[in-house]
């Protein structure tokens, strides 16, 4: 039961399934019992529950589906400062799993007018299409779409598991840092589904323009990764 303290007890509820959660009484993905049980347990009307349930999803903590229930959110299994820029392979293995890699399509095909603008180059040559799902630990978390001349990587092999990073390293070119656009995406018809996302998970897509030492862009990426699974976070300095 809450006890009451000076706080509004829709904090202290907040803090009730918290405290639940880090010491184990509910576990990741674990289903809450009904609103009414819920309420009735903790002592609380269910408007004050519902407002805690609310502040809680706000957070991802929990999380709701719709019909079903509402469950524990699972905790991210990567985390990474997004001013570090690591491919992905780097990230899986960072958290101590096996990166593996569902090659979707690799093709080649000559630049567009979209690339000639991007890669700030008026012939560019043939461009280098490579379409893959990443997987960790054989469980399928980011959706990769790349595009880069082909003149920077003409050996390029894609039944590999190196990295493209690696990948344009051996072949002389090295990336320097990466100019990032990060967008929400709820369910995507598409990369949802390859990623076996429940209607509920949302997606993080980063666009990414990857230039070398020299500022020059050598790797466009649209990269889709699970909302469940990873986590971003920056450190802001005050200027």
């Amino acid at each position: 039961m809450i006890k009451s303290d000076q706080r509004p007890l829709y904090l202290q509820v907040i803090d009730r399934i918290k405290s639940d959660i880090e010491n184990g009484h509910y576990e990741a993905g674990q289903r809450l019992p009904s609103e009414f049980e819920l309420s009735r347990k903790l002592g609380v009307s269910r408007a004050t529950l519902r407002e805690a349930l609310r502040m809680l999803e706000d957070e991802s903590v929990i999380v709701r589906r719709h019909g079903v229930g509402t469950f524990i959110s699972e905790k991210p299994l990567f985390t990474s400062g997004i001013e570090e820029l690591n491919s992905v392979t780097d990230m899986i293995k960072g958290s101590q799993m096996e990166p593996g890699t569902v090659f979707l399509s690799a093709s080649e095909a000559l630049a567009t007018e979209e690339d000639c603008r991007i890669f700030k180059d008026s012939s560019p040559g043939e461009m280098i299409v490579i379409e893959r799902v990443r997987t960790a630990d054989g469980q399928p978390v980011v959706y990769c779409l790349d595009r880069l001349p082909k003149k920077l990587l003409p050996d390029y092999t894609s039944r590999t598991e190196e990295s493209i990073f690696t990948q344009l390293e051996a072949s002389g070119t090295t990336i320097s840092y990466a100019h990032t656009q990060i967008e929400p995406v709820g369910f995507h018809e598409k990369i949802s589904g390859m990623l076996q996302c429940a209607e509920e998970t949302s997606l993080l897509a980063l666009k990414q323009m990857h230039y070398d030492y020299n500022e020059k862009p050598v790797l466009y990426s649209l990269n889709y990764f699970r909302a469940d699974k990873f986590k971003f976070h920056v450190i802001r300095k005050r200027v």
